[in-house]
């Protein structure tokens, strides 16, 4: 991938030809500082609901206030880097996410804390489909793009196994607020390097869909908040039903606007295709199974298990490594198997994974078992992450990277998001106090994610749309062993 770039002339622009492994590697210090600073915050959720006097649904808020700003906003940023230039989207969303670092770290009480998650949201929003479309602007073909996925895959394992080790090291000498503070640095890096190495990528005409993107956001909060409010009150009182209601008419009112927006903020013709649809559920389903892991799993560990914030991230470890592993891997599986089975190979590993753990005997300490359920849940997400992003993005044409990777994106954040809050609200549901989480209902909810992705991986074309064939033909079939290679 150390290869010159090599551009002709097309609508989206020319990028001149120099080297673009400094270009990816600045780019990936989104994706790793990102990942990075998500796993450090789980590891400190207990410190955080502790010293701010939060309930355990009070700091499924925290958690799920950056995922309601990211998700929603996502399909914007996407939309925002097609019309006005990736690489400018790009620095405005790292400087906004840098600021909004800073800003949790002074945090003083929980509606502080939220108030600066949601900023990171939205900077991150911005910040991750630019990133994305910029890799896409540097690998062409769906080869490249399946190995650059791949590598994309790796830093994002990297980060999660640098997170979860400085995540509980910070923690546990310097306070919650270091995990925040701590990456700006390297962020600010990041930065210089793509703006001194990466080519511009000139914007598209075209105009904005605020509807959309504010009838979506609303969408996704309101579903996300009634869930949460479920979680301390009951799935019968008014502001979980009245939260879940108003979810489902501005989704509704969402894809009405989207019907009929000159510039739609997703096309929905984008769902006829088969390679698209079954992707971003996939994607939506493990995004739930994903952010649900890491904010119970650690919790349970020094809630349940009695283990200290840096024995947690030393025994989550093996997870990220094993992200690593599967994400590296990814490519090569996609190639032998094609990008379907390489797909459900990961998710059936994450599947037994998840499923060992949820049932897993250990009451105190770190096991044999949880080790076993750890790298098997590590080499299934990294594969299956990978693979789904890969046949989400791999045949986006000239105008449209940035619209695919964002929806791929925002899939994932909002699965994370509603998935965190379901899950939440059954599993504190079943503890029956807000204050406590049931973890053998959580870690189950999440392998019943698992199992329903697994099943949508098997739908075969027929069973979709008949039109959805008819569309954008090279989008449509599983990519050939030999389209890899």
């Amino acid at each position: 991938m150390s290869e010159t770039l090599s551009q002709h002339p097309t609508p989206a622009g020319t990028l001149a030809p120099r080297p673009r492994g400094p270009a990816m590697t600045g780019l990936a210090t989104a994706m790793f500082l990102v990942v990075l600073d998500s796993a450090m915050v789980n590891l400190a959720g207990s410190r955080i609901r502790e010293d701010l006097g939060l309930s355990a649904a009070g700091l499924t808020v925290v958690v799920d206030s950056y995922l309601v700003a990211f998700a929603g906003l996502l399909l914007l940023g996407g939309r925002l880097a097609d019309v006005l230039g990736a690489k400018r989207l790009f620095m405005a969303g790292m400087t906004l996410y840098l600021a909004a670092s800073v800003f949790c770290a002074t945090a003083s009480g929980g509606a502080m804390l939220v108030t600066g998650r949601i900023a990171q949201g939205i900077g991150a929003a911005v910040l991750m489909p630019a990133a994305l479309s910029l890799v896409l602007a540097l690998y062409r073909s769906p080869a490249e793009r399946t190995r650059a996925m791949g590598i994309w895959g790796v830093v994002a394992g990297a980060g999660s196994l640098t997170g979860v080790f400085l995540g509980g090291v910070l923690t546990g000498t310097l306070g919650w607020q270091a995990v925040f503070a701590a990456p700006v640095p390297l962020g600010v890096v990041g930065m210089i390097v793509v703006w001194r190495r990466m080519p511009s990528v000139p914007g598209r005409p075209g105009s904005f869909d605020l509807p959309g993107a504010a009838t979506i956001t609303l969408g996704i909060s309101a579903v996300a908040l009634g869930s949460s409010a479920a979680a301390e009150s009951g799935w019968g009182s008014p502001a979980a039903i009245g939260g879940l209601l108003v979810g489902a008419v501005a989704l509704t009112a969402f894809a009405l606007v989207e019907r009929r927006a000159a510039h739609p903020l997703v096309p929905l013709s984008v769902f006829r295709r088969t390679t698209v649809v079954k992707a971003n559920t996939v994607m939506l389903l493990t995004g739930g199974t994903l952010t649900s892991l890491f904010f119970f799993l650690p919790q349970y560990q020094q809630e349940e298990l009695g283990m200290s914030p840096t024995a947690t991230g030393m025994a989550q470890v093996p997870i990220a490594l094993m992200i690593i592993v599967g994400s590296g891997l990814a490519p090569l599986t996609a190639r032998l198997l094609g990008l379907d089975n390489a797909q459900r190979t990961g998710l059936a590993m994450l599947l037994a994974g998840y499923l060992w753990l949820a049932f897993d005997p250990t009451t105190s300490g770190f096991s044999a078992g949880l080790l076993g359920s750890f790298l098997m849940i590590g080499a299934g997400l990294g594969l299956s992450l990978v693979n789904a992003t890969a046949m989400g993005v791999r045949n986006s044409a000239d105008g449209e990277s940035g619209l695919l990777s964002g929806l791929v994106n925002a899939a994932q954040q909002v699965g994370g998001a509603v998935g965190l809050a379901v899950l939440a609200g059954v599993a504190i549901g079943a503890a029956g106090t807000p204050d406590d989480i049931d973890f053998t209902t959580a870690f189950g909810g999440g392998a019943a994610l698992v199992a329903i992705a697994i099943a949508v991986s098997f739908l075969p074309t027929s069973s979709l749309p008949r039109d959805s064939r008819r569309a954008a033909p090279s989008a449509l079939t599983t990519p050939r062993k030999e389209d890899l290679r």
